[in-house]
């Protein structure tokens, strides 16, 4: 706030400054007495001259004579112009060795010509340069106050290029875009042919999945002129500011043709016309049909494409979708296992890891993450290594870093009591149990009962395998997984929590879409709902019926029977392995957390690597002491029979 006073009062302190130097330079409040050269000589023989200045005028025939009297003020001086001969300088210095006054001659018109341009002209000139450099500045102020119309893109440096070598984990992507980047190194091989390329390329994906960022390797790999902007800075308060930006943008990119604009978040300005309901601003609209016209009307506009990004492009006007605008859509999808290992090392160049840390596991553990999330996920690892004071990045911050991202940090603070620490760990062991006994259910990766954000227990469960599909055994195992909980909590302490909202939230979910949308009830391959087009009504609208009050009872009933039936299923599982359930809960009562590794590990041996460690150690130490007794046969018996053995040879 002060920077901003202080630049605005920076124009009032300079004309202050102009004005007291024009005070001091014209001598304003200043008397000047101009005598005769005989009531000079009068005041002379009168000795009442007290300093005196002389100095030939330029034309070298008089003398310019200033001075003071006895009895004038500071800023009160007397002015006179004498006869140029040396008798009147004779005479003058008669009287100043009579009467001793203070005496200055100048007796060389070319200096005192230097003088008088130094004192009296120059200053003026100074002064007017500085008030016209003072007025220009008030004039360019005043124009940039009302550039509303000026284009807001800005021109990609150099510094900031970025290659396709920096994008990973989109190889069919950057095929596709290889077409722009050979016409902006070439185009004559295109034109010649009589192929047009695209004249706008619209990038959908879901945030974070690297839109912006294939944009900017497509104009580094091009080494093109690269314009960037904002669907907002489009838009303003005043109608027609935003029509006025896009024809500056498009006037400065034909002046660097060929060349690209990237805009981002298109959606901003490129929503549907003529909705009624929450877009219906004349702003906008003008400025989309403004942009319409800039890509496809009557001016040509050879050689400018356009990039454009968004996450939304059912809001986007159909006009601008079609051929001769947005040739080219380009669906940037969240990458699969090889995608994600690719944008991991591209993230890991600069980090050290541990030697055990191997990117392919935990791409396979990430399945659903964008390269936002990869990145942040390392950037969190590498985050937490610094706090615990290690030189190197471990599995267990990259662990810890996963957590965090999808649940956030563990509240440490947040105390069970007993019994609902043994509650939590039974609901985490239900979901385990179904999804280790059925090959459609999600495989359980992690388990947790520490808290993490709104939940009192964290459970990550991942396909199995990544498919683009999914069948109706492998959605009806899922509901399975979701409901493994709450029959846990059912089963053990015949009592029920409020835990499992989540799970049937998800199973719910799950479940009416096979109704309405998959037509895998007996209902029929009947599609009964659908996402609305119209995306101005709100979420809760969003779908549109189509059944009467009748079906929609079918459809409640359908649900609850897919929900009932699974319930019983995942009971009858879970109270068939019983032991397995128990297992795994105990084992998270006393360790709160295991990995999938350790959860295979307790499923095959009945224990935690740590107790089978420690029980082949007490094996060990219990022969070493039956060898030191002399006990036969001692190697051919286990833990129980040595410990008895010992036992009775020391009574003995």
């Amino acid at each position: 706030m002060n920077k901003i006073v202080k630049k605005n009062l920076s124009p009032y302190i300079a004309l202050l400054f102009i004005i007291l130097v024009v005070y001091l330079i014209s001598g304003i409040g200043n008397k000047v007495n101009k005598l005769s050269y005989s009531e000079f000589q009068k005041n002379l023989k009168d000795n009442k001259v007290v300093e005196l200045s002389i100095s030939p005028n330029s034309e070298g025939s008089t003398y310019n004579i200033e001075g003071k009297l006895e009895g004038y003020d500071n800023n009160e001086t007397f002015y006179v112009v004498a006869p140029l001969s040396d008798d009147t300088l004779n005479y003058i210095n008669e009287m100043q060795e009579k009467n001793n006054f203070t005496l200055d001659v100048s007796a060389d018109p070319a200096s005192s010509s230097l003088m008088k341009f130094i004192f009296n002209i120059l200053p003026y000139i100074l002064l007017g340069g500085l008030l016209l450099w003072f007025f220009n500045k008030q004039v360019s102020n005043n124009n940039k106050s009302m550039d509303f119309g000026k284009s807001r893109a800005k021109l990609q440096e150099d510094k900031n290029k970025v290659t396709f070598k920096d994008v990973a984990g989109l190889s069919e992507e950057k095929e596709e875009l290889e077409e722009l980047i050979e016409f902006l190194k070439d185009p004559k091989k295109f034109t010649k042919m009589g192929a047009r390329i695209p004249k706008g390329v619209l990038l959908v994906g879901q945030p974070g999945t690297g839109k912006t960022l294939l944009a900017k390797a497509v104009a580094g790999e091009a080494n093109a002129p690269f314009y960037f902007i904002s669907g907002s800075d489009f838009v303003e308060l005043f109608v027609g500011i935003g029509a006025s930006r896009v024809r500056d943008m498009f006037r400065q990119a034909k002046q660097t043709a060929p060349c690209l604009i990237f805009i981002d978040e298109i959606d901003a300005v490129g929503r549907q016309r003529g909705t009624g309901l929450g877009g219906g601003h004349d702003e906008r609209e003008q400025t989309l049909n403004q942009l319409l016209t800039e890509m496809d009307g009557f001016g040509r506009n050879e050689g400018i494409i356009i990039i454009a990004a968004t996450n939304r492009p059912d809001v986007l006007d159909p006009a601008l979708l079609r051929p001769g605008r947005f040739d080219r859509q380009i669906t940037v999808s969240l990458p699969d296992a090889k995608g994600r290992e690719e944008i991991l090392e591209v993230h890991a160049r600069d980090k050290i890891l541990a030697k055990d840390v191997k990117l392919s596991n935990i791409a396979k553990r990430t399945v659903g993450f964008s390269g936002a999330d990869l990145e942040n996920l390392l950037n969190e690892a590498a985050l937490l290594a610094v706090r615990r004071g290690k030189n190197e990045i471990t599995m267990s911050e990259i662990d810890e870093a996963q957590d965090r991202v999808i649940a956030g940090p563990a509240k440490k603070s947040r105390k069970y009591t007993e019994h609902e620490k043994k509650v939590v760990a039974y609901h985490e062991a239900g979901h385990a149990v179904v999804g280790i006994k059925l090959d459609g259910a999600n495989d359980v990766q992690k388990i947790t009962i520490i808290p993490r954000g709104m939940a009192g227990g964290y459970n990550l469960m991942l396909p199995k395998e990544e498919t683009y599909m999914s069948t109706k055994k492998e959605l009806l195992e899922s509901i399975s997984g979701f409901l493994g909980g709450r029959v846990s909590e059912e089963l053990v302490f015949n009592e029920v929590t409020t835990g499992a909202h989540n799970d049937f939230e998800r199973a719910t979910k799950i479940a009416r879409s096979m109704v309405t949308e998959y037509g895998m009830s007996s209902l029929g391959p009947v599609q009964l709902e659908h996402q609305e087009s119209s995306v101005f009504l709100g979420r809760d609208y969003n779908k549109s019926r189509n059944f009467s009050d009748a079906v929609a009872l079918e459809i409640d009933e359908e649900v609850r029977k897919i929900i009932s039936e699974q319930y019983e299923i995942t009971k009858k599982i879970i109270s068939k392995n019983r032991d397995l359930l128990d297992l795994i809960a105990n084992a998270l009562i006393e360790y709160e957390t295991l990995t999938k590794e350790q959860i295979d590990y307790l499923v095959e041996h009945g224990k935690m690597p740590e107790e089978e460690v420690k029980e082949e150690s007490t094996l060990k130490e219990l022969k070493e002491k039956a060898k030191e007794l002399g006990i036969k046969g001692y190697s051919k018996l286990n833990k129980e029979e040595l410990e008895k053995e010992i036992k009775n040879y020391k009574k003995d």
